[in-house]
């Protein structure tokens, strides 16, 4: 037990016993769970957008709460928070993966995204519980978890009032108030740019969001500079040497819904390069960070498993020496949850998706197994260092994909069915990573106000059961409803030359060869007995109305590695990079996550980790700089509520269409809103008040 641990003390101590795992708060918690696993489906499709709900859900049951007799006390709070949760991360899993079965020619149907999404919600949950006293407990002071960090004192404010309370909702009034004037009346651009041109390729951007910057105050200027030096290599040394090096390389690029060829040099929007090339390089960096992570983790990892068994051993009187706040789920229920998943996977892959290859679906589920395992540990931690909104579950994900793409390819599985088989391992890792990464820092946030874990972990199980269901339905709901099929009658049409036959089905009675092509979701129907009559089928998922950008990736990347059009050596030189950088004693995963990640969203980190910089550095505020209830760190907290809440708010506006009605900004300033100066003046003057509030004690004492 380290220093940090020994001196740790929970808001409510271990000692004192409140009402914690009620049914009311249950039963909210998994009411609240229903409707944001819901909102996360749409929108995820529609506008590629998933939001923390943690803090949202928290202030939702305070409020809810507010009106009963007998007040719900910060224990029953987090337990919604917890339960409530589960929904979003399991649908954001979903919604990046599953939907690339129809990218690559298969139907999507409701056991598969059942199976899938019961077994990744159960490996996420399971694996955390053996994890969670080294991530939670011994890493805490190493481990900030800002939206954990967050949401425990937007709920602490709720008894603490006063100047606590103040500075929560102060910063949580201006954050949202910011984030919809920004977002939905567009009176400034969210991502200023500046291209110089004396160095042709070179982008400096930065989203001026006021939950980033809070992200940054809270995890402090070490790892918010790591990660921004981490996206500056990207944008400002790899991109420009692409540019400079490939100018006269010819490359595809979607426009205006049609693929044109342009050479790299003449390419001015630099965001198609780092999609085509950095993105990979990224995706590299993450699992070398990742699997250098684990090693150093693992004696402490291990260390947590021979606790829990000798917890096992010592029956009830080991369980009594353990402090509540220390209580996990026993591993006995640990094993049995992850043999349950496994038998799921096993049973999905054997029936439905690839029946009559037990030992090939046995061998896949073991991957699961293993890089489920993996990328649990890795989300988990970097949740811990860069919050859930800067989480690269798709990184992880496109990872998982390339490992076990080349796995089969190795073997010989390529093509047809295997697809689908690669995309399940992929869909379970990333479900699993996005819930672990959860369910962490709702723990973190228990672990601060003194809940007592195994109840959380009921909780978040509980939530996770009750969403799965609308996730899959929602889901097929959807692509059903956004389908569009139109026969066409013109004799002159024929097949794209970029289709493929993929099979046959019957129609109406009749056999139709259906062709498509991987990475789309537009199918073309070719009737058997009179070629002439030709259907165009474009499924609601994929389209215009929910392109689904992400799960169409994922069918980019499983296809590219088993059609060997994966460029690997540039995921070799994210690994390089990752090496290298750990060698100079730089944190691997940070940095790497900074390669990955935009640019625009590590900036502001950078910017809120400078000024917690600058005000412990010259404020003279000594110890209380350490401390999470300075009112830096709590109008920061703030901070990341209201934009939270205000990017629900807009998401919700965009999937009804409400948003471009309600943009009056560009109406009212004119070009000013185009303006990148303009928008850095806002941000500005948001960087100064996060200042005078952090420096008000200060000065007033």
């Amino acid at each position: 037990m380290n220093e940090t641990e020994q001196e740790f003390r929970p808001y409510i101590p271990a000692d004192k016993l409140l009402p914690e795992f009620t049914l009311r708060a249950v039963l909210l918690g998994a009411v609240l769970g229903l409707l944001f696993s819901a909102v996360t489906v749409y929108l995820g499709l529609k506008a590629g957008l998933t939001v923390a709900v943690n803090i949202p859900i928290a202030i939702i049951a305070m409020a809810f709460f507010s009106g009963f007799k007998r007040k719900a006390t910060v224990l029953e709070l987090a337990t919604v928070q917890t339960t409530g949760a589960a929904g979003e991360s399991i649908a954001a899993g979903v919604i990046f993966t599953l939907p690339a079965l129809i990218f690559l020619g298969f139907q999507l149907d409701i056991t598969k995204i059942f199976v899938v999404a019961l077994a990744g919600g159960c490996l996420g949950v399971f694996f955390l519980i053996p994890l969670r006293r080294y991530l939670i407990e011994h890493e805490h002071g190493v481990l900030p978890y800002p939206e954990g960090i967050a949401c425990a004192e937007v709920i602490k404010s709720k008894d603490k009032g006063g100047s606590h309370a103040k500075a929560v909702f102060w910063g949580a009034g201006i954050g949202i108030l910011y984030k919809l004037i920004m977002t939905v009346g567009r009176f400034w651009k969210e991502t200023p740019v500046w291209n110089p041109k004396f160095y042709n390729g070179a982008t400096l951007n930065c989203e001026v969001s006021p939950e980033l910057l809070g992200v940054g105050y809270i995890i402090g200027p070490r790892i918010a500079g790591i990660m921004a030096a981490g996206g500056f290599i990207s944008w400002m040394l790899l991109i420009p040497i692409i540019k400079f090096f490939g100018a006269a390389i010819p490359i595809e690029i979607s426009q205006g819904g049609t693929i044109i060829t342009k050479t790299i040099g003449e390419v001015t929007n630099y965001s198609i390069l780092w999609s085509k090339y950095v993105r990979y390089i990224g995706a590299g960096a993450v699992v070398a960070g990742g699997v250098i992570n684990l090693f150093k983790a693992l004696p402490t990892i291990i260390h947590s498993f021979r606790d829990s068994i000798a917890e096992l051993r010592g029956g009830k009187e080991a369980k009594k020496a353990i402090s509540r706040i220390s209580q996990d789920l026993p591993i006995t229920f640990v094993i049995f949850g992850i043999a349950f998943a496994f038998i799921m996977i096993l049973l999905l892959l054997s029936f439905i998706i690839h029946p009559g290859h037990l030992f090939g679906n046995f061998i896949a589920t073991i991957l699961i197994i293993v890089f489920g395992f993996f990328f649990a540990t890795v989300s988990s931690r970097l949740v811990g260092e860069i919050g859930v909104s800067s989480n690269p579950t798709s990184g992880m994900t496109i990872a998982t994909l390339m490992a076990t793409s080349l796995i089969f390819l190795a073997v010989g599985w390529t093509g047809g069915v295997y697809t689908a088989v690669a995309l399940m391992i992929g869909s379970v890792v990333c479900i699993c990573a996005s819930n672990a990464g959860n369910v962490a820092q709702a723990l973190k946030t228990g672990y601060l106000l003194g809940c007592t874990p195994r109840k959380q972990e009921y909780g978040y199980i509980i939530g996770a059961f009750t969403s799965i269901f609308l996730v899959g339905a929602t889901l097929i709901i959807l692509n059903n409803a956004f389908t569009v099929k139109e026969t066409i009658t013109d004799p002159s049409f024929r097949i794209p030359s970029y289709t493929s036959l993929e099979r046959v089905i019957e129609h109406e009675g009749k056999d139709y060869d259906v062709y498509g092509s991987p990475g789309t979701g537009e199918k073309f129907l070719v009737e058997k007995e009179n070629p002439s009559h030709i259907i165009r089928q474009e499924a609601g998922i994929g389209s215009s109305k929910l392109p689904a950008p992400q799960a169409r990736l994922m069918a980019t990347v499983i296809d590219g590695v088993l059609n060997r059009r994966l460029p690997w050596i540039l995921i070799l030189m994210g690994i390089s990079l990752t090496i290298g950088m750990e060698l100079c004693g730089v944190s691997a995963l940070a940095f790497a996550v900074g390669v990955y990640l935009p640019l625009s969203i590590t900036t502001p980190i950078f910017v809120g980790g400078v000024l917690k910089w600058g005000i412990d550095k010259f404020s003279n505020r000594g110890k209380e700089a350490e401390e999470e209830s300075g009112p830096g760190m709590l109008f920061s907290s703030g901070l990341i509520a209201g934009g939270a809440l205000g990017g629900l708010l807009f998401a919700i506006l965009t999937g009804f269409d409400l948003d471009k009605m309600l943009a009056v900004g560009p109406k009212l300033l004119g070009g000013l809103t185009e303006a990148s100066w303009f928008s850095v003046v806002i941000f500005t003057i948001l960087c100064v008040m996060l200042v005078r509030t952090a420096t008000k004690k200060t000065n007033s004492g």
